[in-house]
């Protein structure tokens, strides 16, 4: 039997440890490094024994593949590895996309290797499916659902700075749904209870898949109906109402906050 002359198709491969990923460096015609996602047949790296190799079907329809590392890659000449939030930066957007629906994958299924009915070990049925082989318990993975919500008042909107932000940068109010609740009353909620203020003519503005480790990101617009600002302190360091002409510094540009700054810095 002859062997097939059609070329494989080649994967692209996105590999892990935690949450650093391991791109493949290059160099442009400039001689400058360049970064890339490693794209072939086989795995860029031996993967560990034990180790799952996952099948992801990111929405560009790309083939691609993931697995985790029990430990870091040295940097080399020709490897190195980036903090997911970082890669946006050095790859292209569609892959920090698939990089991201990666990384959720992963992230399940080092958290769902027991059954939470009944202990039992997991197996997996499809690619995004655990089913216990006991009581038949079945587990996908999670998805968070947040809001996030630029207030405007006037020719200012509301900045805050969250205890966990990591840097100096100003965002907007966001928060956890929470069970029972509609997205627009979760907004009242959040806004009410992180800052004292109450808010009106809620409207949906996008949404934003957010890796870190399995969010959704609804964004909203609202305007400032009433209230002082009181902060939540164990949630908020700071908050205050800026125009466009004293702005903080404010949430990069991969952030669904960001693009709610923007579209109001362009409408305003």
């Amino acid at each position: 039997m002859e062997k097939s002359t059609e070329p494989q198709p080649c994967m692209q491969w996105f590999v892990f440890f935690k949450d650093q990923l391991l791109l493949k460096k290059g160099y442009t015609d400039k001689g400058e490094i360049k970064y890339s996602v490693p794209v072939s047949i086989e795995p860029p790296l031996t993967p560990e024994a034990g180790s799952n190799i996952h099948e992801v079907f990111p929405p560009n329809g790309k083939q691609v593949r993931a697995f985790a590392l029990e430990q870091p890659v040295t940097e080399t000449d020709e490897w190195v590895m980036i903090g997911l939030r970082a890669s946006y930066d050095y790859i292209a957007p569609d892959e920090y996309r698939s990089a991201g629906k990666a990384f959720q994958i992963l992230y399940w299924d080092e958290h769902s290797r027991f059954c939470p009915v009944c202990g039992t070990a997991m197996e997996h049925q499809t690619p995004i499916m655990k089913k216990c082989p006991d009581c038949g318990n079945e587990m996908y993975p999670p998805v968070s659902t947040a809001i996030i919500v630029l207030i405007r008042k006037g020719d200012e909107i509301l900045l805050v700075h969250a205890r966990n932000f990591r840097g100096t940068f100003y965002g907007l109010v966001a928060g956890f749904l929470e069970a029972g609740e509609t997205l627009e009353e979760c907004v009242e909620r959040e806004v009410f209870e992180e800052t004292g203020l109450k808010v009106k003519n809620i409207t949906y503005f996008s949404n934003q898949p957010w890796p870190y480790p399995s969010g959704l990101m609804v964004g909203f617009i609202a305007d400032y109906e009433s209230g002082e600002i009181k902060l939540q302190e164990d949630e908020l360091t700071s908050a205050a109402f800026y125009s466009k002409d004293n702005l903080p510094e404010i949430p990069r540009k991969l952030s669904i906050a960001r693009k709610l700054i923007d579209w109001w810095l362009e409408n305003n």
